[in-house]
């Protein structure tokens, strides 16, 4: 099965796809600069890419964390870089009701990790007829997310995309087995990797998340050598500094060394 965004398709025997963008929309001017810079970078390899930015961050660590604009003003800066640069824009859905309004906007509608199991949420994102992308619960096992993609094509939404982001090590951890990219392959639709949110430790700072941000291009080249249809990479001009996951998130000026890598990687690997 192949899931179609605009012009190009994502699955096997299609180019690796990249899903890229900040944690969180901190401003209009600094969401559509960073969209501009990756947009040349993917253009100049002729690469198909989603740029995301969540507009509300609803499951932040604490309540003094930034949660991001809000859906009315994020969604409108989101329509502005999807307008203006001509590129598919990815967000993130937290309450059932919001589903229609983010459906006017977004290429691909996003269910967090931490919601994939509320069914309403699911299904009324289903129902919009737009492609889906449900990240797999850190508590769940890989064929865990069998029920989920039934619940999605229930409705006759066959636009699917599965993504690992990491599952839940003792405290305060998280472990990617690459194991769980075949098993959810094995469910019939393209498997992204999270390869930034699959660093996180989550609360290990406290009041805030941290994470080994090293880590994040050995696991990403691993993912890609053993098989998935997407990179989903969390990106910042100044990680450091950010409002949100910046423990996490790749350097923007490190992604172009990113990129050759894991397409080389993934020009190799068998489809099948």
């Amino acid at each position: 099965m192949r899931v179609t965004v605009r012009d190009f398709s994502i699955g096997r025997g299609h180019p690796l796809v990249f899903i890229a963008g900040p944690c969180v929309i901190e401003s209009h001017e600094g969401c559509l600069k960073l969209a501009e810079k990756l947009k040349g970078i993917f253009q100049a390899r002729k690469i198909p890419f989603i740029f995301k930015a969540s507009y509300d961050k609803a499951n932040r660590t604490s309540v003094h964390s930034y949660r991001g604009p809000g859906m009315k003003e994020g969604l409108k800066i989101l329509a502005d870089i999807q307008r203006q640069l001509n590129v598919p824009v990815l967000s993130d859905v937290h309450e059932t009701e919001d589903v229609p309004f983010a459906a006017e906007t977004l290429d691909v509608i996003q269910i967090p990790a931490f919601l994939c199991r509320q069914t309403d949420l699911v299904m009324a994102a289903a129902k919009t007829g737009k492609p889906v992308n449900v990240k797999k619960g850190q508590f769940l096992a890989p064929w865990d997310m069998k029920p989920v993609v039934e619940k999605i094509r229930s409705v006759g939404n066959e636009q699917i995309l599965i993504t690992e982001r990491g599952a839940s090590f003792g405290y305060n951890n998280l472990v990617s087995d690459m194991r769980s990219l075949v098993i959810l392959r094995d469910l019939g639709y393209p498997v992204v990797y999270d390869a930034t949110h699959s660093v996180q430790l989550p609360g290990g700072q406290g009041n805030v998340s941290g994470g080994e941000r090293k880590m994040i291009m050995p696991l990403a080249r691993a993912a890609v050598a053993t098989g998935c249809d997407a990179l989903f990479l969390e990106v910042h001009e100044t990680p450091e500094k950010a409002l949100s996951d910046a423990a996490t998130m790749l350097p923007v000026n490190d992604l172009p060394r990113l990129i050759e890598q894991v397409v080389e990687i993934h020009r190799i690997v068998p489809c099948e």
